[in-house]
């Protein structure tokens, strides 16, 4: 095992669908391939204003399929930070269609008991980091001056709070899915199928991780419609133009002189196994500004 110098860590985008992923990599420059991971592909690409490396990788539908391909690219890219980005259903009244979702912490919402008196739910949650929450915030209260600058309903709006992640696409306006999450979680925003993998892969790792859902549908058996009306493609492209500008915050944050000190040369180590690299760190000097801009 060899140490050498490290450059500043690359953050990771995972998604479940290929049109949540062709979104993000529409925001990214100077992609390329890496090489797969038992059979896993991933791409390398620079956020805006070259301020970071991007890796982006498709875990398919579901907590297991998120978990596993989390778990894999953590090990291999050891990122700064882990952004899970897509789409959800709303689950409460006031989360419109297109409002953007981060998640402030995620139900795991199938853990139950069955007992002679009916299910008793046995809850599991996740919270974001702490640090990648900070940056959301600061992010969203941009979004909320921009809103009331340009009230054309084109810039989302940035919502905060609990997602409910299970294993069932839920498009029904009545179910036993919807009554168990009122009864047990009722302050969740939003509902989704990957965030409580993404997770526990980020615990299980130490690595910090944030779930950006943008709202395509109600939940309620009006998919088809909404999807029609083109919600779908225009949440997930709000989903993916939010997530790169909080990278965008992260990938900064990294290279300030009281996180990192490469401006004034410092360095610190990895480690690889079975040979070496070099790379060297590089300082960006002056800030990279993101904007709204309405298609």
């Amino acid at each position: 095992m060899t140490p050498h110098l490290s450059k500043p860590s690359p953050v990771l985008f995972l998604t479940a669908l290929d049109l949540e992923y062709e979104a993000v990599i529409d925001t990214l420059t100077d992609l390329r391939r890496s090489p797969s991971i038992a059979g896993t592909r991933f791409k390398i690409g620079s956020l805006p204003g070259g301020s970071g490396d991007a890796v982006i990788v498709v875990t398919g539908k579901g907590n297991a399929a998120s978990a596993v391909i989390a778990e894999r690219a953590i090990r291999e890219f050891e990122p700064a930070a882990v952004l899970f980005v897509g789409v959800a259903g709303a689950l409460r009244p006031e989360v419109a269609l297109g409002d953007v979702v981060v998640a402030s912490h995620v139900y795991a919402y199938h853990g139950a008991a069955e007992r002679p008196g009916g299910a008793r739910s046995r809850p599991r949650v996740w919270d974001i980091d702490h640090g990648i929450e900070q940056a959301a915030h600061e992010l969203g209260r941009r979004y909320e001056r921009e809103r009331r600058a340009h009230p054309s309903g084109q810039i989302p709006k940035i919502r905060f709070g609990p997602i409910a992640s299970g294993e069932v696409l839920h498009d029904a306006q009545e179910s036993a899915t919807l009554t168990w999450i009122r009864q047990h979680y009722e302050d969740a925003l939003a509902i989704e199928m990957e965030a409580a993998g993404l997770a526990k892969a980020g615990q299980l790792n130490k690595a910090p991780v944030a779930v950006v859902r943008a709202i395509s549908d109600r939940a309620d058996g009006t998919k088809t419609v909404t999807d029609r009306d083109a919600w779908q493609d225009r949440a997930i492209r709000n989903a993916a133009v939010f997530a790169t500008e909080l990278a965008t915050e992260i990938a900064l944050d990294q290279q300030s002189p009281a996180n990192a000190g490469r401006a004034a040369g410092a360095s610190g180590t990895v480690t690889t196994h079975g040979g070496s690299h070099g790379a060297v760190a590089e300082t960006i000097h002056g800030g990279v500004h993101n904007t709204w801009r309405p298609s």
